[in-house]
């Protein structure tokens, strides 16, 4: 199971680095479009969003007062959390390559840790559903359209 995981973690740093080198391509001939201000990240309205979402999806499963106790485990598990390591992500450009890899391979464990904090939040939240509510979930859940609701680094998903 370690091999697998370290071979996952080592697969996935590698695309992230091809993609992260594509895209510094891709930045340095296409022009810049946007402005930071007219792109920057409103916490506020994400989480109204967010809220939102949740009651929808906390009114479609029609839940018990049983099962509220488990909803709210569930949420406070899903709740975002301020990026780890951000102010140290600043400073990687300095760092040489052999550390500067070191370092990624240690905020994508720490990334598949809190997926995994997720999951089992997930799965104890998932047992105590009806098997209707299940495909209430199925279809609505978080899981459906990931972490982006159905976008992929604000492009509209296409299907």
């Amino acid at each position: 199971m370690n091999t697998l995981r370290k071979s996952f973690i080592i697969g996935m740093t590698v695309i992230g680095l091809g993609s992260a080198i594509a895209a510094q391509a891709q930045e340095t001939t296409a022009p810049q479009q946007h402005t930071y201000a007219t792109t920057k990240f409103d916490p506020a309205k994400r989480a109204e969003r967010m809220a939102q979402r949740q009651q929808k999806l906390h009114d479609a499963l029609k839940l018990t007062p049983a099962q509220e106790g488990a909803w709210n485990t569930y949420l406070a598990a899903i709740k975002p959390q301020t990026p780890i390591g951000r102010a140290d992500r600043i400073n990687l450009k300095d760092l040489p390559a052999p550390e500067r890899l070191e370092k990624h391979i240690e905020f994508s464990k720490q990334r598949l840790a809190r997926q995994e904090s997720r999951l089992a939040a997930l799965k104890a939240f998932y047992a105590v559903l009806t098997p209707e509510q299940q495909k209430v979930f199925d279809q609505a859940g978080p899981s459906r359209h990931g972490r982006h609701g159905g976008h992929h680094r604000g492009h509209k998903a296409q299907g």
